[in-house]
Parts: structure tokens; C-alpha cells; sequence
């Protein structure tokens, strides 16, 4: 079973990219790496030796967070209003 279904991938795309066939928007690729950060953490609470995982999970967190990186020096306002609807600061 795929992490993500075809539908949900294109609710996400086109809530934060624009189009659901603008699938190379920085905010969209940003939303997707979060849902699957968030399915893969729920996945490491009940299984916590899942090491494999755990790196995907490592890596997941830092191409997103290079993403973040990037849409905060290109567009500032941009980036404020994603994180905000994403919830990732606190």
C-alpha cells in the first residue's frame, strides 16, 4: 500500500502549490516531505527499532529543511505563511 494516495498527493499540491499538477512547487514538495515525516514518526512510536526508518525519517527532515532554507532566502513572506499553515514552528 502506497504512503500516499494518488488523490491526497494532488489535495496537497494543490493547496500549497497552486495546481495539483504543479508538482515542482517548493511549497508543495515542502507539505508532501511533512506528511510523510508525520506518518513515518507516527510509524516510530510503535516501532521503535525500526532503524531503517529512522534514517529515512533523518533524511526526509533534512531535504526539507534545505527546502525551508531555500524558500526563506527567494521568498520571505512566502515562507512565513507555509510554516504557519503547516504548523512547524511553535
Amino acid at each position: 500500500m502506497p504512503y500516499l494516495t494518488i488523490e491526497k498527493r494532488a489535495t496537497i499540491f494543490s493547496t500549497y502549490g497552486g495546481k495539483a499538477t504543479n508538482t515542482g512547487s517548493i511549497e508543495g514538495q515542502i507539505a508532501l516531505l511533512t506528511e510523510r515525516i508525520n506518518q513515518i514518526s507516527e510509524h516510530l512510536k510503535s516501532n521503535k527499532k525500526d532503524f531503517s526508518s529512522q534514517r529515512g525519517l533523518m533524511k526526509m527532515v533534512g531535504q526539507r529543511k534545505r527546502l525551508l532554507t531555500y524558500l526563506s532566502k527567494h521568498d520571505l513572506t512566502g515562507y512565513r505563511s507555509l510554516i504557519e499553515k503547516l504548523g512547524l514552528r511553535k
